[in-house]
């Protein structure tokens, strides 16, 4: 299967009184088309950095060296004009928090619309019309109706649902969902999951699915990079990651995820602390597809 995304030797920092503060440390990976990896990691640990470098949203202060490429071409000696066609088009995110990414003042049907009016050469009324169909696909209820309301109008779930019809209306290749279940209880979160799986197998898209909670990236990731301390720790498919965690940070967030007998945190501090206080150490290949950063640990 062709590679549609291709990060080589990726680092970011940036500068603060207290000197060089390094937010991504050589993370190399790869998605094929209509593949979904996982990126699972705590706060902190580099995973929004990684995913806003992809489209060049970084802060100008940002440094970053390595190379992210898409189709083969590399987006970092794209022109800028080039890359903002790209963005919402071929390449969509949906966002952590809607209440924070969803202009308040506007109906949400008109900010659908806007998505494809930036990207589409066509009229406002058939910008109007497909945006209507796109909060149709996405399971919103009585859609022409509520095109018409504004963010506040709607439940969280709604929300998040209006941020995924958004990110699809122009048929992009590669989605990047950051956290786009966090903010929701149990119940909304399964159904958000249930949907992006089924859109995704529908449009045969390629997914960057970023969470902190590795339970809800294996309903929905076919392989799984595991990072922390702004390094790539741990990678494989999601079988070889559960059952047979060669990491020692991977370990404690498998055995963080709630169960019915017992709700525990693995101790990640030792850890984190060796992990941040040297140069990376090199992955090696456990078994077939699997790698794993070497650890300091005893």
């Amino acid at each position: 299967m062709a590679i549609l995304l291709q990060i080589e030797h990726l680092n970011i920092s940036f500068p603060s009184q207290a000197g060089e503060v390094h937010a991504v440390r050589d993370v190399s990976f790869a998605i094929p088309e209509s593949g979904t990896l996982g990126l699972v990691g705590e706060s902190g640990s580099g995973k929004s950095v990684t995913s806003l470098a992809i489209l060049r949203l970084l802060p100008p202060q940002a440094r970053v060296s390595g190379d992210v490429k898409f189709q083969g071409r590399s987006l970092g000696l794209m022109p800028e004009e080039e890359i903002r066609r790209l963005r919402g088009a071929r390449i969509s995110m949906i966002f952590q928090e809607p209440m924070t990414a969803l202009n308040p003042v506007m109906r949400v049907g008109d900010q659908v619309a806007e998505a494809v009016l930036a990207h589409q050469k066509t009229s406002r009324r058939e910008a109007r019309q497909r945006a209507v169909e796109a909060l149709r696909e996405v399971a919103i209820p009585d859609p022409e109706k509520r095109a018409r309301d504004y963010p506040h109008q709607l439940s969280g779930g709604q929300r998040q649902r209006v941020m995924i019809a958004m990110a699809l209306v122009n048929q992009p290749q590669l989605l990047i969902a950051d956290e786009p279940t966090t903010a929701l209880d149990v119940t909304i979160q399964a159904q958000i999951l249930e949907l992006l799986r089924e859109l995704r197998d529908r449009h045969k898209l390629a997914m960057l699915f970023i969470s902190h909670d590795l339970g809800v990236v294996a309903k929905v990731a076919d392989h799984v990079a595991v990072m922390y301390a702004g390094e790539i720790v741990e990678t494989g498919s999601v079988e070889a990651i559960f059952r047979f965690p060669a990491h020692a940070y991977t370990r404690g967030l498998i055995g963080a995820i709630p169960t019915l007998r017992t709700l525990r945190s693995a101790p990640l501090a030792t850890v984190a602390r060796q992990a941040a206080a040297s140069a990376p150490l090199p992955l090696i290949e456990v078994t077939p597809g699997h790698w794993v950063r070497i650890s300091r640990e005893p």
